[in-house]
Formats: C-alpha cells, sequence, structure tokens
C-alpha cells in the first residue's frame, strides 16, 4: 500500500512539473507574442509619425520653392520694363538728335545757298 501511495504521490508529482513547464512555455510564447505586436504597432506609429513629418516639411519646401519662383519672375519682369524703358528713351533721345542734326544741316544747305546766290548776284 505504500509503493502504491508513493508511486500515485510520484506520478502525480511528475504531471504537475511537466504541466506547468507547457504553461509556462505558453506564457513566453503568449508574451513574447505580444510584446512583438506591440514593437510592431509602435514602429508603424513612429514610421506614420516620420512620414507625416516628411510631408510637411516637403510642402514647405515647395512654397518657398514657389514663392522663390514667383519673387525671380516679379524680378525678371521689372528688369526686362525698365530695359524697354531705357531703350525706348535712348530712342527718343537718338531721334531728337537726328532731327536737330537734320534741321541744322537743313538750314546750313539753305545759308550756303543763299551765300551762294548772293555771290552770284554780286551783292
Amino acid at each position: 500500500m505504500k509503493k502504491l501511495l508513493l508511486s500515485t504521490v510520484l506520478l502525480f508529482c511528475l504531471s504537475l512539473t511537466f504541466t506547468s513547464c507547457r504553461d509556462t512555455k505558453n506564457e513566453n510564447a503568449q508574451d513574447a507574442v505580444e510584446n512583438a505586436a506591440e514593437d510592431a504597432m509602435d514602429a508603424a506609429e513612429e514610421a506614420a509619425n516620420n512620414a507625416e513629418e516628411a510631408a510637411e516639411n516637403a510642402m514647405e519646401a515647395m512654397d518657398e520653392a514657389g514663392n522663390a519662383i514667383d519673387n525671380a519672375t516679379d524680378a525678371a519682369g521689372k528688369a526686362i520694363d525698365n530695359a524697354a524703358d531705357a531703350a525706348g528713351e535712348a530712342i527718343d533721345d537718338a531721334a531728337a538728335a537726328t532731327e536737330k542734326a537734320a534741321n541744322d544741316a537743313a538750314d546750313a544747305t539753305k545759308k550756303a545757298a543763299n551765300d551762294a546766290v548772293n555771290a552770284v548776284k554780286g551783292n
């Protein structure tokens, strides 16, 4: 009877030992899976935040580039207007000088012709 009781207790202890080890392994595996899932979610959230920040930075850079293009376009337009105004003034000045020279030449020609006529008449 003693042997039967001791054998039963021994088998009971062995069965508890193996059962509790399996449960611990399952719990450890479940914890590892849960930890891995949490780590994956954290990494995905961080990646999403980084992507959002990168998109915002890209939008700001595009806005700055657009402003720079607008400023450059305005400056080029002003430079073209100034060059056109200067060219127009130069043409006007040249035309006035040409007109004055032509008038002076005409006056000189008239005077020379009058002098020649007077010289021929003997005055």
